[in-house]
């Protein structure tokens, strides 16, 4: 018996017809699925933090690294800065060392992994940026604005100058800031010029969204990004970025004590990373807070001063409470050292903030002051008053150095 396989013409348009019909049908079920399963959608309604690590890379390394989790229902922000020379026991290579050791451009998920586990979160989504596509960035949103507290003038192997003021800054000289290096400048003041540059970057990159939105400019800026986030996506997500107000974010730098690990010098965190971990919940949950107005995004102020013989306490005080966001304004000796009790003095007028500050170190001796008065018309009154902080800390003998105990 012979069977047949030659069909006629209309048998073959209708198998066409149905072949036609099923590859639109895959492709109208693909894209339903791709729209349904956006992932900031997918965090946005699971009602998340959401944390995006960003990566400013100089010859395959990073030269900065900031984790940015926003609320997006409160609009705040927080942005944490990783120093490259942070020490930790590397999983991947099993032993301590910085823990930039394990970025590859190529595989960044290493390096992500080790950072969710200092400051336990999860990172939701990563960008990547080189030197030179950071350039054609800045280009392409029309410079950076930034205030350059004083003129940089260095002349040796190459020219770098920046007149003090506010500068608007193109991609060469973005560039320049963020990387030059001078002799006689303080480290810190170099991790402060990068941090500064990142928030006025984003702030611009804010400003210029609905351009960065068009078709043709979205393209482009994408091309400037290794990234994991499709075109649709990484907008959706700027979208959020841009209903931040950057003006009110401190950058937290992660510190840590300077130690000598195998020849090298590394940024040991604090308490074996436990309170690097401990400071991102409570930043989590004033991002979250359901507190209407501006109190939470409010940068209260800090005089930290000791009143024990034990030396150098304030000012390692002073960094933990300055990891918790707090700006301290001054650090010295209290008037005598023998201060059994810590003790602080409140001028916030909050009961609800100084507790939580006092919650830092489970102090519970706290004493009251009249705030000053925020009325302009005070004004002439109160200009040639000192100043005095939102929190007055005094270190007393019952301070381990990171509680109060016995309180």
């Amino acid at each position: 018996m012979r069977i047949k396989t030659h069909f006629g013409g209309n048998d073959a348009s209708i198998i066409l017809l149905i072949a036609i019909a099923l590859l639109l049908t895959g492709g109208i079920v693909v894209a339903v699925y791709s729209l349904r399963s956006d992932p900031v959608d997918e965090v946005l309604s699971s009602d998340r933090v959401v944390s995006v690590l960003y990566i400013i890379e100089k010859d395959q390394k990073p030269l900065s690294t900031f984790v940015l989790m926003c609320y997006p229902k409160t609009r705040r922000a927080a942005i944490f800065d990783i120093p490259g020379e942070i020490g930790t026991l590397l999983r991947r290579i099993n032993r301590v060392d910085r823990i930039d050791t394990v970025y590859n451009p190529n595989r960044i998920s290493p390096f992500e992994n080790e950072i969710e586990s200092l400051l336990g979160i999860d990172i939701v989504f990563s960008i990547v940026v080189n030197a030179e596509n950071l350039g054609k960035a800045v280009d392409l949103i029309e410079g950076v604005e930034l205030f350059i507290p004083s003129k940089v003038d260095i002349r040796d192997e190459e020219l770098v100058l920046f007149p003090s003021g506010i500068s608007r800054l193109d991609g060469d000289k973005a560039i320049s800031y963020i990387s030059y290096t001078a002799p006689d400048e303080d480290p810190e003041m170099a991790v402060f010029r990068r941090q500064r540059f990142f928030l006025g970057f984003l702030k611009r990159q804010a400003e210029m969204n609905d351009v960065l939105k068009t078709s043709a400019v979205s393209h482009l800026y994408q091309s400037f990004m290794n990234t994991s986030l499709n075109q649709r996506t990484r907008i959706r997500l700027f979208d959020e970025f841009a209903a931040i107000d950057l003006d009110r974010i401190n950058i937290q730098t992660v510190g840590g004590n300077l130690r000598e690990v195998s020849g090298k010098m590394l940024l040991i965190p604090y308490y074996d990373g436990n309170l690097v971990k401990e400071i991102v919940r409570q930043v989590l949950g004033t991002l979250t807070s359901p507190v209407e107005g501006s109190l939470t995004d409010r940068i209260f102020t800090v005089e930290v001063l000791n009143g024990t013989t034990v030396s150098g306490l304030a000012g390692r005080t002073a960094e933990i409470l300055r990891g918790f966001g707090y700006d301290i304004i001054s650090i010295g000796n209290a008037e005598h050292a023998d201060y059994e009790r810590t003790l602080i003095i409140d001028r916030s007028g909050i009961e609800g903030v100084v507790k939580n500050f006092a919650g830092i170190i489970r102090c519970g001796n706290i004493s009251y002051e009249a705030p000053m008065r925020d009325n302009p018309e005070d004004e002439l009154i109160i200009q040639n008053v000192e100043y005095h902080s939102d929190f007055t800390l005094i270190i007393g003998r019952d301070f381990n150095g990171r509680y109060v105990i016995g309180n």
